[in-house]
């Protein structure tokens, strides 16, 4: 169920979301100046060309938002400018950080703005047990906004397996997971232990797989680039219509896997670059992507725009 609303900030009308964290939730690049400042007025176009094109709305200060290397002052600044554009309903900031206390505060300061929700790693700064993972969770649905996890055992080295989720569910703490294992297996276990808990997809290379085992959203990176593929693609897929959902999947592969890659950023921005789009620099210490590895994402992503992919 959708209600009307106004975004207090624009004055224009917007439509309120009872579960805003659904649907394609685009994890956005940061377009920086050549001078690696931010460049909130190309951040506000690329925000309005994803909502555009089709897709739900935007999450900002995630990874592939480069958080890690903004000031306070910018991260603020970034999603004041999402929610400037989106409406907040349609916002999902990143919230992490190495401390409950400070990822509580980045949740408040999302709450006042009016985001509709808030995505959350657990603890980073050390290798947290389940009990650890549980207190950090409570503390920041404190907020009052509800709190997506963010399962990325890769680069937190904490797992959120499904019985932990389903813990933090049951706590109160959380109300959906971004699902980054690659393990598509989890998505029946995560049904069955936890029934009410929304599955999301996490990384792009596995987007059929979890749309079929029940996923209801999708927080995704290369829409950045082409985002009318990939909306049509998540829309057909979460369908069930294989028959437009396979070749798309089949055609887009080799682009989507490098979501789940190390050099995910600076990859998706050169696509974003080939696309006409501003991806722009990546700040220190991420740098330009080596040559060999940026010829085969140029090849893939230039092979795409000739087929008409956008």
């Amino acid at each position: 169920m959708n209600a009307t609303s106004t975004n207090p900030t624009t004055g224009t009308a917007t439509t309120a979301r009872t579960h805003p964290w659904r649907g394609i939730m685009v994890a956005t690049t940061l377009p920086f100046h050549d001078d690696l400042t931010v460049d909130y007025d190309a951040y506000a176009a690329q925000v309005a060309r994803l909502l555009e094109a089709g897709c739900d709305g935007v999450v900002p200060n995630g990874s592939l938002g480069e958080y890690q290397t903004l000031t306070d002052d910018e991260r603020t600044q970034v999603v004041r400018t999402a929610v400037e554009v989106a409406g907040g309903d349609r916002v999902m900031p990143g919230v992490a950080a190495y401390g409950s206390a400070e990822s509580l505060r980045w949740a408040e300061q999302a709450a006042e703005m009016g985001a509709g929700s808030v995505l959350l790693l657990p603890p980073n700064a050390f290798r947290a047990d389940a009990g650890s993972v549980r207190a950090h969770y409570a503390e920041v649905a404190r907020a009052g906004v509800p709190v997506v996890a963010y399962n990325n055992p890769f680069d937190t080295k904490v797992d959120l397996t499904p019985q932990l989720l389903a813990d933090l569910h049951s706590d109160g703490s959380i109300v959906a997971v971004k699902e980054f294992s690659g393990d598509v297996r989890r998505a029946y276990e995560i049904a069955e232990l936890a029934p009410e808990l929304d599955l999301l997809i996490g990384a792009d290379d596995v987007l059929l797989e979890l749309a079929l085992a029940g996923a209801v959203g999708w927080i995704a990176g290369y829409p950045n680039a082409l985002p009318a593929s990939s909306v049509a693609l998540y829309r057909a897929a979460v369908a069930g219509d294989l028959d437009t959902a396979l070749p798309l999947y089949r055609a887009l592969h080799p682009l989507l896997r490098w979501d789940s890659k190390t050099e995910f950023v600076q990859s998706i921005k050169l696509s974003m670059d080939l696309a006409g789009e501003r991806g722009g620099p990546t700040r220190p210490p991420r740098f330009p992507l080596p040559e060999e590895q940026a010829s085969v994402v140029r090849a893939v992503t230039e092979k795409l725009l000739a087929d008409g992919h956008r």
